[in-house]
């Protein structure tokens, strides 16, 4: 690898989630941010192009990248023909280790503290705590959910941050502990229609993606409130099917769309 090679590696991994440089040598580059825990090794390809070598310690970030770029996953590590799909490659991984649930987690309790140690004496424990707790945990669900879904409708595609909600299977009301309310397979980013409906359960999606629609829905409807019997989700994970499966259970006589 030469420096020009290391210079352009730095490079993109400053502008795309691994702003620092753990090491630089003939070897390869190993990146790092202060934002995730995931580091990255690059390498110079002898065909051309690079190789990233991803170091994490969420189990499901190297599943997910291979589910994203299945014709870059080789043996764990990802091939890259320029330095724009290194830095795809790279924000992916960036963005996919902040949503998933360990860091997510993190950042809540660390962000939590912070607003906790602002309140006035005496406010622990009180309805004042749990509002904080209430407003932080969803602040940082929905980034967590534009995150996983690249900031675009995970059934539409639609890529309008104004428009896009981070909807819970499990209402957060329900959930047993921070860790389910926190975690990004506990629901799906979806467009405001969409939303409303999967929030008051008259939407869910089965095991194959596609979209049911709870018999409260009459046949005229559907289409006012776009509805089509062509939707499904973008992908889904083993991760989302305990959720959604609890999801499904509270949505009425819930069946698929005539084609």
């Amino acid at each position: 690898m030469n420096p020009l090679q290391r210079a352009l590696i730095e490079k993109v991994g400053h502008d795309h989630g691994f702003e620092h440089v753990l090491a630089s040598d003939p070897a390869g580059v190993v990146l790092a941010s202060a934002r995730h825990a995931t580091s990255a090794k690059v390498v110079a390809s002898p065909t051309g192009g690079y190789v990233l070598h991803l170091l994490a310690e969420e189990p499901a970030l190297l599943p997910e990248m291979c589910r994203t770029f299945p014709h870059h996953c080789q043996a764990g590590s990802f091939a890259a023909v320029s330095e724009a799909g290194l830095a795809t490659l790279l924000r992916r991984a960036a963005d996919l280790t902040r949503a998933l649930p360990s860091q997510a987690a993190q950042d809540y309790q660390a962000s939590v503290a912070a607003h906790l140690a602002q309140l006035p004496a005496g406010l622990g424990g009180t309805e004042v705590e749990r509002l904080v707790r209430q407003r932080v945990g969803q602040q940082k669900f929905r980034e967590a959910m534009l995150d996983y879904w690249g900031g675009a409708c995970a059934v539409t595609g639609l890529a309008l941050p104004e428009v896009l909600r981070a909807s819970h299977a499990k209402p957060w009301s329900e959930c047993d502990s921070d860790a389910e309310r926190l975690d990004v397979f506990n629901g799906f980013l979806l467009v405001a229609n969409l939303d409303a409906l999967f929030d008051r359960f008259l939407i869910s999606f089965d095991n194959n993606r596609r979209i049911l629609v709870s018999s409260r829905i009459g046949h005229t409807d559907l289409a006012c409130l776009g509805l089509a019997s062509d939707m499904t989700l973008r992908w889904l994970t083993d991760a989302h099917m305990t959720y959604l499966t609890w999801h499904r259970a509270r949505c009425e006589d819930a069946t698929s769309l005539p084609v």
